[in-house]
């Protein structure tokens, strides 16, 4: 945040420099300390976080409705929230990717559990739709709210009715997709891959009508702008780190920003369409100016780790921003570079191996993104591991556990603990919600349970990544 301490400091020394000199001179000091001092309050004031998620932030969306924020998180929710204070949306079974605005009082979300929910604000009910056989990365819905299209790492386009029924899948892109995008008027869909593609469908007849682009390295997000009643260009952002502009009608390339950052995570257009916001795995947020295509802002938002997620306010004037940390940040753009980043501090999974003990180091890579050590636990993905030991598997109160856990005969020991990670969870418990991983040297497990006795019932913050 702006250092208001710094400026006082300065006009005081100032004041201090100058002695004997006429009154006036010492009330324009003054002054300028006070106009300082009120301006970085005012600065404060537009500047805020949202805090309460247990995982990282990976999307954020705005309601052009109502202006309210939401977010997608790791720790498998949905936040919703009326200024600081948010509301839980849960029912996810992995963590969520992305999450949409469906009007005033909708939304809809997806993840790596495959599916998508719908979700009613006011009446707080929800609905899933399945049909996907792979993660969820992006959402779109139609300029009519009729339409939701899902971009699929199995390869299809989902298109959900909004108001239900079956959906309807687009086949096409040899890999993974990563990104959609409806057309202003509703009739065309824009779809990006892992294959390095975009391409273009009509919605009449379902099927694909041409290839934008063809991009040596995946494209990982999209968006459509230009003046008049439909778009004339698409951005994208690809894994090479490359945010290129082309021409939809020609598919000329205009324009490329590329600055040895990679890759591209995010991409937020303004609601007035003159502003274009990219988020880099190196932590950078570089805001373009979309008539001129000059760089209005280049910003290192974060000292540690990506940019997952950007969104305008619904009048523009504040850009979010969400990534490692599991907090959102908002900042005014228009003094965005003036702002101290964030993710200052190294989270668990991310610290360098000598600056922590064996156990340690495998609990970081292998747990803390999911688990907390701590009695309170956070919002993570997975239940806290404080007093692990001794536990019966799916038993800890108001976590939600999957079937498998929840009728499982399993006492965590350090011989329970051991085989979990030596056989995988996948083998060890089929069906539960734990991710795929081993450790397969002996010593790295036995410093992992000697790390967990003591940090799981110590009481403390130490391990805890929240």
């Amino acid at each position: 945040m702006p250092n208001f301490k710094t400026a006082a400091r300065e006009s005081r020394v100032q004041a201090r420099a100058a002695p004997g000199r006429d009154d006036k001179r010492v009330g324009f000091l003054v002054a300028l300390l006070v106009s300082a001092t009120l301006t970085t309050l005012a600065q404060a004031a537009d500047f805020q976080t949202l805090k309460g998620h247990g995982g990282p932030v990976m999307d954020i969306d705005v309601s052009a409705v109502t202006g309210q924020v939401a977010t997608a998180s790791f720790d498998n929710s949905v936040g919703l929230w009326s200024g600081r204070t948010p509301r839980w949306l849960e029912g996810h079974a992995a963590a969520v990717k992305v999450v949409a605005f469906l009007g005033g009082d909708r939304l809809v979300s997806a993840g790596d559990d495959n599916d998508l929910i719908l979700w009613n604000s006011t009446d707080g009910t929800s609905s899933r739709l399945k049909g996907h056989t792979a993660k969820v990365m992006e959402l779109a819905v139609s300029p009519d709210q009729s339409l939701i299209a899902s971009a699929s790492w199995d390869t299809r386009i989902g298109l959900w009715p909004a108001g239900g029924g079956e959906p309807v899948f687009l086949e096409g892109h040899t890999a993974g997709v990563n990104a959609v995008a409806f057309s202003r008027d509703g009739r065309w869909l824009y779809s990006a891959s892992v294959d390095g593609s975009i391409k273009l469908w009509d919605l009449e007849t379902r099927s694909e009508k041409r290839v934008i682009d063809r991009n040596g390295f995946g494209i990982n997000v999209i968006g459509l702008g230009g003046s008049g009643q439909a778009e004339s260009w698409i951005a994208y952002g690809t894994q090479d780190g490359t945010t290129r502009i082309v021409d939809i009608e020609t598919g000329e390339r205009l324009h490329d920003f590329a600055f040895e950052r990679r890759p591209i995570l995010a991409l937020s257009l303004s609601p007035d369409g003159s502003k274009l916001a990219t988020g880099d795995g190196h932590g950078y947020i570089t805001v373009l100016n979309t008539e001129t295509w000059g760089i209005e802002t280049d910003f290192r938002a974060a000292l540690k780790g990506p940019i997952w997620a950007l969104a305008f306010s619904k009048d523009g004037s504040v850009l979010h921003a969400g990534g490692i940390e599991n907090i959102v940040y908002s900042w005014p753009l228009a003094d965005l570079a003036s702002y101290d980043p964030m993710a200052t501090e190294t989270p668990q999974f991310l610290k360098k191996p000598e600056e922590m003990s064996n156990g340690e180091r495998q609990f970081a890579r292998k747990c803390s993104i999911c688990h907390a050590l701590t009695a309170d636990g956070g919002r993570k993905a997975g239940p806290t591991l404080f007093k692990v030991f001794g536990r019966q598997a799916g038993t800890l109160p108001g976590y939600p556990y999957s079937e498998t856990l929840q009728g499982s005969d399993i006492i965590w020991s350090a011989e329970t603990i051991n085989q979990l990670f030596l056989d995988g969870p996948d083998h060890y418990i089929p069906g539960s919600k734990m991710p795929m991983q081993r450790i397969v040297g002996p010593q790295d497990r036995d410093d992992l349970i000697d790390y967990l006795r003591t940090a799981t019932t110590a009481g403390t913050s130490e391990g805890d990544t929240q």
